[in-house]
């Protein structure tokens, strides 16, 4: 199949465009009408652009309310086809793709539509140029690709062709087994996108809410296994209207794009074992099975507070670098590094971000692997000078430019604690009770939660949850959970278009998206609770309207609310599983950790957040400077 992209879906010129689906290393592109009428040249100075940047223009469209209009309509629609075929001849493009007819003048009927299909085909062959039909799924007449397909059949014309636009197929819950019967040399153009399920009108929800295969919720893998089935190979391309990529970087998108096209296929060469020669072979999605450590930047002026804050939390100092001013902090199975050096990426990202966190490291079945895999879907590796004999551990760039690292068994990766650490003396160490990592809350701008999730969803073995909305004081924001079918890792997604939220408050002083707070798993909250008071962590305090409610909308006896509002511990129950959380203060830059109690519960509490935002708030409004 050669894959392609349209131009609709990306912001920017026409100029701005071409670059960025280049850049993304795509072989063609679709070239939306209203992007050639803005660009400031002739089509021919169009097509010089774009096949000099190694492209070739496979589609223009989109040509509308072209079937089943009376005279004089009839004559003026064939006559503007005319128009476009010499547009697309300037262009260096063969293929015009007509969408069902939407005006309230169109007449219906199958066979009006063919003999106007024939004749268009007839028009497009003297020129050597084809067109490809699809049914809008809002379409006055023809919103069923079932229906587009007998068009075309009974135009029975070489030149006119179908095209399947997965959107229009699945948004209507159309049966899929059509396809499968479709001679392959019929198809034209096939046009890919997903979406999140929406109960909406279908022209919204196209124009609005489409995404890449892979970040929203339509069965994409059915529609491309009765695709497969039969035998195309032709043209595929994406064509997305969403306001969030709209908003985003050009070349971000793009690349996106390409990503989803790479895992779409090699999934379904995985399930059908379809031969696609021309696609790249990933290795294997990376089974997780934890967070390794969690590494900070700090600098020399704020180290010694951090690393208090660690204390009070139970952690201890287990080891120190051999090379570099980093220690290594430990309790249970959490490693925390506090990264202080001078020289490096930890430096050069503190001195952009302050005291934040500036990697993530995952323990993977496979660290090469899952690097490759990146590598492969257009991910940016990382390295960075290593001393002698210390290790070299696979890596990738993540969220706002930090690091995610891999560590595995099989290469040995998971030594690094006794060849990069001189262990310190930690033998009376018991901390307080806290066990593993429980979930990474990362926040981020709203425009780039889709990326962050087609990033995770292709690189690594995990399963995403519906979308959460969560009420903040300052706005609406967007929560989605990544998680491994274990629970072993969760990363929270946060994203928000207000700006008064406490998550773009947050990107806001940190200078970019990143991680905003680390949940922490322990088996008994209400006794680590009193360890954290002993050792000075501040905690933070809960309404007292929140108890009173929960003692009214739960059967908690009156002695267990009492222990939780003493403690300002927030609850939740999902049938007979229960979830225990309490939240630190607020650390310098915005960062906090959570400390949580799982009793079978597998959610996160959501029913919770907006208490904890606007407690969160109301403290951040206290403590900030106030003005003359």
């Amino acid at each position: 199949m050669r894959t392609a992209i349209a131009t609709v879906c990306l912001s920017g010129t026409l100029t701005e465009k071409i670059e960025a689906i280049a850049a993304a290393q795509f072989k063609g592109v679709e070239i939306f009408e209203n992007d050639l009428l803005s660009f400031n040249g002739t089509p021919a100075d169009a097509r010089h652009m774009i096949e000099g940047l190694g492209l070739q223009t496979i589609t223009f469209q989109p040509f509308r309310d072209f079937e089943g209009l009376p005279e004089p309509q009839r004559s003026k629609v064939f006559a503007r086809a005319e128009r476009k075929f010499d547009v697309m001849e300037e262009l260096g493009c063969d293929l015009l793709m007509v969408c069902s007819n939407v005006s309230p003048e169109s007449l219906g009927g199958i066979e009006r539509a063919a003999a106007d299909f024939h004749e268009l085909g007839e028009r497009a062959a003297k020129r050597g140029m084809r067109v490809a039909f699809e049914a809008l799924s809002w379409g006055r007449h023809i919103h069923d690709y079932r229906d587009a397909w007998e068009v075309v059949r009974r135009a029975s014309h070489p030149a006119v062709g179908l095209v399947l636009d997965s959107f229009h197929v699945l948004a209507r819950g159309t049966d899929l087994s059509a396809i499968r019967s479709i001679p392959s040399d019929k198809i034209f153009l096939v046009q890919m996108a997903d979406a999140p399920r929406l109960d909406m009108d279908y022209l919204s929800w196209s124009r609005h809410y489409r995404c890449f295969p892979g970040q929203g919720d339509l069965p994409v893998d059915a529609f491309m296994d009765a695709l497969g089935a039969t035998g195309f190979d032709g043209l595929l391309s994406l064509e997305i209207f969403n306001d969030r990529f709209r908003a985003g970087s050009a070349r971000s998108v793009a690349i996106d794009g390409h990503r989803s096209l790479i895992v779409m296929l090699d999934e379904l060469r995985r399930r059908t074992g379809a031969a696609l020669p021309d696609h790249p072979v990933l290795p294997p999605k990376a089974l997780c099975s934890g967070v390794e450590f969690v590494e900070f930047a700090v600098d020399e002026r704020s180290a010694a507070g951090f690393e208090q804050t660690l204390r009070g939390l139970g952690f201890e100092k287990a080891g120190r670098h051999r090379s570099k001013a980093v220690t290594r902090w430990r309790q249970g199975g959490i490693n925390i590094v506090v990264n202080a050096d001078k020289e490096g990426f930890a430096h050069s990202f503190n001195i952009t971000h302050g005291t934040s966190v500036c990697a993530l490291a995952l323990r993977v079945d496979d660290a090469l692997g899952a690097v490759d895999r990146a590598v492969t879907l257009l991910d940016q590796p990382f390295q960075q000078p290593v001393g002698p004999d210390e290790l070299n551990i696979p890596a990738v760039r993540g969220l706002g430019g930090s690091i995610l690292y891999f560590v595995d068994h099989r290469s040995g990766l998971d030594r690094l604690w006794e060849v990069d650490f001189e262990p310190t003396d930690v033998s009376d160490f018991s901390g307080a009770g806290l066990v593993s990592v429980d979930h990474v809350s990362q926040s981020m701008h709203y425009e780039e939660m889709l990326t962050w999730l087609l990033f995770y969803s292709s690189l690594l073995d995990v399963r995403k949850t519906p979308v959460q909305t969560v009420l903040d004081p300052g706005g609406v924001v967007q929560s989605q959970a990544i998680e491994t079918h274990d629970g072993s890792l969760r990363l929270i997604l946060n994203a928000s278009q207000s700006q008064r939220t406490l998550s773009s408050r947050f990107l806001n002083e940190l200078f970019g998206s990143g991680i905003q707070h680390i949940a922490l798993a322990t088996d008994n909250l209400l006794a680590i609770v009193q360890r954290l008071k002993a050792g000075g962590v501040d905690l933070l305090p809960i309404p007292e309207n929140y108890y009173d409610d929960l003692e009214v909308r739960t059967d908690l006896s009156a002695e267990n609310v009492e222990q939780l509002r003493a403690n300002n511990i927030l609850y939740d129950r999902e049938g007979g599983a229960e979830y225990f959380q309490v939240y630190t203060k607020t650390l310098e830059g915005g960062f906090f950790f959570e400390i949580v109690e799982r009793r079978d519960y597998q959610g996160y509490g959501a029913i919770n957040a907006p208490i904890r935002l606007a407690s969160q708030t109301r403290l951040a409004d206290t403590m900030a400077p106030q003005g003359l």
